[in-house]
Formats: C-alpha cells, structure tokens, sequence
C-alpha cells in the first residue's frame, strides 16, 4: 500500500515567502525572512507590495520586529491613500485627467476626465481633452465625436486644434481633419 502526498494547503494565509522558506510560519526566522521582503518592496516604494508583508510579519514572536512592521505597514497605508486623490469637482477630475494625459497615462486620464465631464456635460475644454486622449489612444471615431461637441460648444476649439502638437497626428485622419478645416 503506498502512501499518498499530502494534500497542498490552499490557504489564504500561507505568504509566498513560507512556501520557499523551509521556516515555520510564525517562527522568527520566518518573521523575519517576511519583513526583509517587505522592506524591499517598501525601498522601492512598492507600497502594496510591502503591505501584506508587513502585516503577515506584524504576526510572529519577535516583539521588535512586529512591532516595526506594525509601524511600516501603517507607513504603507498613509502612502496608499496619498496615493490615491480625493477628487470632487468635475475641475479637480478635469486637472488630474490633464496630468495624467500629459504623463501617457492614457487609461487613467480617460477615467479622470470621463468622471469630470459626467459631473459637467457642457464643458467644451473636458470634451477637447477626451478628444486629445481618445486620439492619442487610437479611438480615432471618438475622438472625432468629442471634438466636434467641444467645437460645437466653443468654435475656438477648432483653431486650437489645428495648432494643437497632441492634435498633430490626428490631422492625418479624415474624420479629425474635416472638423478642423
């Protein structure tokens, strides 16, 4: 009769760090294995990295080393939700959108100026920006859709684009170009 493996445990609790560290979770080793990891990614400023890490070595015996990890991982969360911007106002979704944009951060800033114009439909300078974006991103039909409202809403619109250096490659599409000449 031979003898079966025993099963793997699929636990949520079990960290990365105790399936290749032959210590046992919650012994100092480990503890301490975990917290070097965690400072890491907290060097790298890789704050959802670190946290778990810090929580999972907040738990072990070593009361100096919980409770440094207590305190780096009350340092990650502060990070986290500094982060994270508490936007409002169509115009603070607006200027965060922009930022991002002018970053390529092109995912981001269409999610930041989507919120602005949902919290401010006629604004003809939110519509331009998700033109500029949706451009940038390939969406050339929609970019087209939001350029011809912004213009609609401010004619100006049109002469700022034809200028535009964000608006240069679009030039180049039809739809884009019989808007702005």
């Amino acid at each position: 009769m031979s003898k079966s493996k025993p099963a793997k445990s699929t636990s949520n609790q079990e960290s990365p760090i105790s399936k290749s560290n032959p210590a046992k979770a919650g012994s100092p080793d480990h503890q301490l294995t975990v917290f070097e990891k965690a400072m890491k990614h907290f060097h790298k400023r890789e704050f959802q990295h670190a946290l778990p890490l810090f929580d999972d070595a907040s738990k072990g015996t070593d009361v100096s080393v919980a409770h440094t990890a207590q305190l780096h991982a009350r340092m990650c969360r502060q990070r986290l939700e500094k982060d994270s911007p508490q936007l409002k106002t169509s115009e603070d979704n607006y200027a965060y959108g922009l930022a991002l944009a002018n970053r390529r951060e092109l995912g981001g800033a269409e999610k930041y100026l989507q919120k602005a114009l949902q919290l401010a439909p006629k604004a003809d300078h939110i519509l331009y920006s998700l033109a500029m974006v949706k451009g940038l991103q390939g969406d050339v039909p929609s970019a087209a859709g939001f350029l011809a409202r912004a213009i609609e809403l401010q004619p100006a619109n049109r002469s700022t684009a034809r200028t535009d250096p964000d608006f240069h490659e679009l030039l180049h599409h039809q739809a884009i170009r019989e808007l702005v000449f």
